[in-house]
């Protein structure tokens, strides 16, 4: 197994594990090798500094921006199916965003008002704890978070 320093032509830098080189360059040509925030298979290999053997035990090992990183991102290759999955849910996300109304941090009492019939039900959306949440779904009020995609939080 190798691991791969990979970044795509928007800028965002991701690593990925591939069988051996020939693997990553058969996946490569192939456009199988996709950016995991924005999903194009426009991805080069980055320079990376190779990870020796030591001493130390795995979870021993210091941290550094690079295994941090790795840590904390988690990425995946995605086939057609799930790139189309993908784009429905932008727009789903972008379909609500622009036929409901924004309530902000009302949502929650809003969402009681329309559930007990205080005020005429609309599409609303907003934000909730989630203890906020937790509440409204032990009252039986019917509610779904929004889609969020990675390439949404940058």
């Amino acid at each position: 197994m190798i691991q791969y320093a990979l970044a795509c032509d928007k800028g965002h830098s991701f690593e990925s594990w591939f069988q051996n080189s020939a693997a990553y360059d058969k996946q490569a040509k192939r456009a199988l090798v996709t950016c995991p925030l924005c999903g194009t298979a426009k991805v080069e290999k980055e320079i990376m500094s190779p990870r020796l053997a030591g001493s130390r035990k795995r979870d021993e090992e210091a941290p550094t921006p690079a295994n941090e990183a790795s840590e904390k991102t988690p990425v995946a290759m995605v086939s057609p199916q799930e790139r189309e999955l993908r784009k429905k849910l932008k727009e789903l996300r972008q379909h609500l965003t622009q036929n409901a109304d924004y309530v902000g941090q009302k949502f929650p009492e809003e969402a009681r008002k329309m559930h007990y019939g205080e005020i005429e039900h609309r599409s609303i959306y907003g934000e909730a704890s989630p203890d906020q949440a937790k509440e409204l779904h032990e009252e039986g009020i019917e509610f779904h978070p929004l889609p969020v995609l990675p390439d949404e939080r940058n």
